[in-house]
């Protein structure tokens, strides 16, 4: 085994033991390793690099030999820690600098009405009220695999591409089914405008490479993420406009107006590392510009953003090196990229070391300080005999103490040291930011910016004028405390900057749900009981303003108007030992009117443990419009669960319902089923649906899954016509390129 990797191991073993300190650094993975002698810390001067001076600044890589030689200086830092020490066992030094953490300040205001909320209803050219997808932010469109106009419906699945004539209902069929020629997978992002769609896939190129000290080029593949444009003015031959290939997985996109933004993530190459290209049709197109930061994180993607205009032949992009991209927000006017901070392997041997000269010595006895700072001041010995002497110290004093004497100072240690390493966490376990503007074709990077904690998803951010919120669970783990855990709301301006929050929220909980309207946060936390927060946002001094406590949770909340918000999770309840039982669905109405007590207008529990819904984890699959009072989600339970069932399978007990349960929903008569759409098929044995979808055409209700699009009216829910899926046995055209 090479010093490089015993090294680190031997570092992190050393000071842990010295320490005591308990930090997850990959224990799972417990190598055999053999340490003699023990590694040697020295600490020199360093001159700073030249590519991270800890600015914070984003800059811009000038060529791929650049990005060579930022790899190489990065990962000199992240191999052994970035701080200002040399370690030195048999082989030659490994200088590394030190940085210090941002300190984000921590920082009171009345309700405030809602702003506008994304709503799912329109009106076609020929005046036909139709809906569409379920979005976060008003006016700006989420891909799904399934699309809707006031008269047709374009599904995409697997390789095939479906086109439905779906209204009138009773004349519907499926007018195309066509297969693109590519790999088959599951597709299932897609946007429409007007007459175009455009529909993502993974694919993956091929290159050739020559290994380090070989000589015969060997295949080297690479994911890839296609962006089809396709004109589907004639159902029956639609046309490819646009191929567009960008290297790196799929991870999301967003639809303003004509232009689609995407984001792709692709992990580097250490060993032949090379700027992400675009291409059309196999033919290159553009290099996008590449930016990294200079600051101590570990890069391990590059993350691109891509705007493609969906009737023009514009396309731009821009390349970030930074940790791995997960979720994302957009406004209309911003893309807001954030990852979890990735600190380099060094962080918490710093820590080590200083929890005990800034934390421990200053709780010793003066006399015994003095001899440690002696010690420490003797620059002629090696820091390992300068701690076999400071051990020599601290044992011959606890010697002369009392046992009271040394329990008490113990006891003092170990209290400031669980206040110390509940901040050390806090500092690491962070959330990364990146702010890019956007405005059609042109994208500019803004802001970074970081908050403690880690985000549940997309709904936990919000943009609100020229701030930023970001509600987020903090969790950590600490020797004396064990797992704290606790929730936050961080207001930021323009620049992601923290200038206010609110934090220590529900302590022992975790976030379950969170929804920002107007002025106003909806918040659930949970771990035995539901509590539902109202919190107040019309300053950057966010504030609680009411909270309610009963059984169960919420994974998703949907505005009903400013003082009604509908959640959908699960009822619980307490069984022995202090143990959470997870019960049915529930669906609960809040009454936010008065915002010191809200309270719940009605609720409906669906089946037992055995139920699930798909709106509990995506919000596409939940449906809600106000106007026709109507909801709709997707359940999949065990059959003798369930009451209200029109439609029970005549099967095995272990058979499952699997279907739509369609309700009348208003604050006057709270929630009440109107009735089932069954989607079960006798051979699909214990199985549930997927990809459930429910909208409508004027009074036709659509709810489709991976089996059905069925129709049924709004008004008694009788079917009218239904489309079953899945394979035919046909032989399916392909598009011609």
């Amino acid at each position: 085994m090479n010093t490089k990797i015993i090294l680190p191991i031997a570092v992190a073993v050393a000071v842990f033991a010295t320490a005591g300190v308990m930090f997850a650094i990959g224990i799972n993975q417990q190598p055999e390793v053999t340490i003699e002698p023990s590694p040697e810390i020295i600490y020199v001067n360093k001159t700073v690099s030249e590519f991270f001076e800890g600015t914070q600044e984003v800059r811009k890589i000038s060529s791929e030999s650049e990005l060579r030689e930022i790899l190489s200086a990065s990962n000199s830092f992240n191999e052994f820690g970035f701080d200002d020490r040399v370690f030195r066992t048999s082989g030659p030094f490994v200088m590394e600098e030190s940085f210090e953490m941002d300190r984000a300040p921590m920082p009171e205001a009345a309700p405030q009405p809602m702003g506008d909320m994304a709503t799912t209803s329109q009106s076609g050219s020929d005046g036909v009220d139709y809906s569409t997808t379920n979005v976060q932010v008003e006016n700006v469109d989420e891909p799904d695999y399934l699309k809707n106009d006031s008269k047709y419906v374009y599904i995409v699945s697997q390789n095939t591409l479906t086109i439905i004539d779906a209204y009138p209902a009773e004349s519907a069929k499926i007018v195309l089914k066509i297969a693109l020629d590519i790999e088959s997978q599951w597709i299932q992002n897609m946007f429409l405008n007007d007459d175009r769609l455009v529909i993502f896939y993974n694919g993956q190129s091929q290159d050739e490479i020559i290994p380090q000290f070989d000589f015969i080029p060997r295949p080297s593949y690479n994911p890839v993420t296609h962006a089809l444009i396709v004109d589907v003015s004639d159902k029956e031959d639609p046309e490819i406009l646009k191929d567009y290939t960008i290297d790196g997985h799929f991870r999301d996109a967003r639809m303003i107006d004509n232009f689609v933004y995407f984001v792709t993530n692709k992990n580097i190459d250490y060993q032949y590392p090379r700027f992400p290209v675009i291409m059309e049709r196999a033919e290159p197109l553009i290099v996008p510009d590449v930016f990294y930061f200079d600051n101590v994180e570990r890069f391990s993607n590059f993350n691109t953003l891509t705007a493609i205009d969906i009737f023009g032949d514009t396309i731009t992009s821009e390349t970030f090196l930074m940790g791995y991209s997960g979720t994302i927000y957009a406004s209309e006017n911003n893309f807001y990229l954030t990852y979890q901070q990735n600190l380099p392997f060094g962080f918490y041997e710093d820590s080590a070391r200083d929890r005990f000269f800034d934390i421990v010595v200053p709780l010793l006895p003066q006399e015994i300080q003095n001899q440690i700072n002696q010690i420490r001041q003797d620059t002629s010995i090696s820091s390992a005999k300068q701690w076999a002497q400071i051990s020599e110290v601290l044992q011959d004093s606890y010697n002369k103490m009392s046992q009271n004497q040394k329990e008490q100072l113990f006891e003092n240690i170990r209290e400031a040291l669980a206040d110390y390493d509940a901040k050390i966490q806090k500092d690491s376990l962070k959330t990364i930011i990146h702010k890019i503007s956007i405005d059609g074709s042109s994208l500019e990077y803004q802001a970074k910016g970081s908050v403690p904690g880690r985000l549940l998803n997309q709904f936990s951010m919000d943009e609100n004028d020229d701030r930023f919120r970001i509600a987020t669970t903090i969790e950590y783990y600490t020797p004396y405390s064990g797992v704290v855990r606790s929730n936050a709301v961080y207001v930021l301006d323009e620049d992601l900057k923290i200038v206010g929050g609110l934090d220590e929220i529900a302590p022992d909980e975790s976030i379950f749900s969170a929804r920002f309207m107007g002025d106003r946060l909806y918040l659930v936390t949970f771990q035995q009981i539901d509590p539902f927060f109202v919190i107040d946002l019309s300053s950057d001094s966010p504030k609680i303003l009411g909270e309610l406590k009963i059984p169960g949770f919420s994974n998703y909340l949907h505005p009903y108007d400013e003082d009604v918000v509908i959640g959908v999770g699960r009822d619980t309840k307490e069984i022995e030992n202090g143990r959470v039982q997870q019960l049915g669905v529930k669906i609960a109405l809040f009454d936010v009117s008065d915002v010191s007590k809200p309270k719940v207008l009605d609720d409906y529990i669906i089946g037992d443990s055995s139920t699930h819904s798909e709106s509990l984890h995506d919000h596409k699959a939940f449906f809600f419009d106000k106007n026709k009072s109507l909801l709709s989600i997707p359940i999949s339970s065990d059959v003798k669960s369930l009451e209200g069932v029109s439609e029970k399978l005549i099967a095995p007990d272990w058979n499952r319902w699997n279907g739509f349960y369609v309700f009348d929903l208003d604050t006057d008569d709270g929630i009440n089923l109107k009735g089932t759409i069954t989607h079960s098929e006798n051979d699909r044995g214990y199985y549930s649906i997927g990809n459930s979808r429910t909208f409508y055409i004027e009074n036709v209700l659509y709810t489709a899954s991976e089996l059905y699009l069925k129709m049924n009216s709004i008004d008694d829910l009788d079917e009218i016509n239904s489309i079953k899926f899945e394979h035919t046995g046909k032989f399916i055209e392909y598009l011609e390129n």
